[in-house]
């Protein structure tokens, strides 16, 4: 389905892929064709360039041309373009990058395993889990519990956790999840309820939760620091700390699903850290290769190998892996990735640009329609409403950030609406003045938005 006929030029292909796209979505369009990148530029088939303000989905860290990943893909390419990690066989990019990401991680992890997509990780973060419980004498001990509004991917295992209507509808859930309240202050907190009196509210919720199900069911609690697809939401002051005593109380895995958050996003090397959060795996990807190749990784502390391991010897073989996993020449350019990440400190770059567009972005509270304006690091929102007092937007959810995705793109820009919330998540390596200028087309697109509305619609 998503095929490009080779014969087909620019200025035709439009209405040549409509076929493609209306099976899908039954939009009256084609998609947009983007044909070059450079920076945190990109450029389409017309010539038209646009600032990407979501690194394409929340991954190209290095931008659209960094030429240190493309000569060290070709230098591999060369040496060893394929080899796998199965049958006690390795290479020395996957070792490296092994070494490197247990290294750099929070807390005590101490095993990375390579998959070829953040879904996959999840997927393995799954089965590892339930495999453990097994090796434990625990087959009862299954379940995940999973927030509202989370996103974990979309292969069958992670899709099930995936806590978004339009990734569950119409689909099977083979996964045991259990829900718990999406932790968005904004939009969950009672009236006249702090930060920390919602955090101490989803913590006993989730205290109440476990013991309802039953503790010995419950295998792990699989979350984002932040959580990104579902908007952007920013964890509440002392949540994780609340959430973690309450895991441990009861013995539970906690999986921190670092796709969007990790290297450098939230203004630390991951989203872990800026929470002050002691993961027992860790599932990464996106930015660990800045999406130049496909590539994830699950990182695991002793406390989950250890009875993996006693299992596996017992069975004689984990027969879990991916062909594609630890590839030599994605193993290669996240090597580099991490060296360029850290050779040109842009964790603290991304601080300090991320401070700076949360500032030009709080300029806009004031506009008839933005509610709330949030972000952390180098990741933002603005929520959008008709109506600031009851906090509503259109009849239709995302009905309001269609109108303003599309107003974006004619602006000069590329966000991403979850539901009626303008997500940004422009490359580590953006610079002050394409920040501002950024801002400044922000402020365009919102205002064509309203201009777009009926009259007496924003109240």
């Amino acid at each position: 389905m998503n095929a490009v006929p080779n014969s087909v030029e620019g200025r035709d292909i439009h209405s040549h892929l409509h076929g493609y796209t209306n099976a899908l979505t039954h939009a009256d369009v084609g998609p947009l064709i983007i044909e070059n990148g450079h920076g945190v530029y990109v450029e389409d088939n017309s010539g038209r360039k646009y600032i990407e303000a979501m690194s394409g989905l929340w991954s190209t860290a290095l931008g659209f041309s960094e030429q240190r990943l493309i000569d060290v893909a070709t230098a591999q390419m060369q040496r060893l373009p394929y080899y796998h990690t199965f049958a006690h066989k390795g290479h020395s990019q996957a070792a490296d990058l092994a070494y490197k990401l247990v290294d750099i991680a929070p807390g005590s992890m101490s095993k990375a395993f390579f998959t070829n997509s953040g879904s996959e990780a999840i997927d393995t973060a799954i089965k590892l889990t339930w495999y453990r419980s097994n090796a434990l004498g625990k087959p009862e001990k299954k379940k995940i519990i999973a927030r509202n509004r989370a996103y974990h991917g979309v292969t069958t295992a992670g899709a099930c956790l995936t806590g978004l209507p339009a990734n569950q509808a119409s689909f099977d859930c083979l996964v045991p999840v259990v829900r718990v309240t999406c932790p968005h202050y904004w939009r969950e907190a009672h009236a006249g309820e702090t930060e920390e009196d919602f955090a101490t509210r989803l913590a006993d919720e989730l205290d109440a939760t476990i013991q309802a199900e039953g503790p010995d069911t419950i295998a792990a609690f699989f979350a984002e620091p932040v959580q990104g697809a579902g908007g952007v939401v920013v964890p509440p002051k002392t949540y994780w700390q609340k959430i973690q005593a309450v895991l441990n109380r009861y013995d539970i895995l906690l999986v921190a699903d670092e796709v969007i958050c990790g290297f450098g996003r939230t203004g630390n090397m991951f989203g872990c850290q800026t929470y002050s959060i002691q993961p027992d795996m860790m599932t990464l990807s996106k930015q660990l290769t800045s999406s130049y190749l496909p590539g994830s990784a699950l990182l695991i502390n002793d406390r989950v190998f250890e009875p993996i391991a006693d299992e596996s010897n017992k069975v004689g073989v984990l027969g879990h892996g991916f062909t594609g996993g630890g590839h030599p020449v994605v193993c290669a350019v996240a090597n580099e990735t991490i060296r360029i990440i850290e050779e040109d400190d842009l964790v603290a770059h991304a601080a300090t640009m991320g401070a700076h567009l949360l500032e030009g972005l709080r300029q806009y509270i004031s506009h008839p329609l933005v509610a709330e304006v949030r972000g952390v690091g180098l990741i933002g929102a603005i929520e959008l409403v008709t109506n600031k007092e009851t906090k509503t937007a259109l009849e239709k959810p995302g009905q309001l950030g269609a109108i303003a995705n599309a107003k974006s793109m004619e602006a000069g820009f590329f966000t991403r609406n979850m539901a009626d919330a303008m997500a940004f998540c422009p490359p580590l390596i953006i610079k002050e003045s394409e920040v501002d200028e950024l801002v400044a087309k922000v402020g365009v697109a919102l205002d064509a938005t309203l201009a777009e509305l009926p009259a007496g619609t924003v109240s």
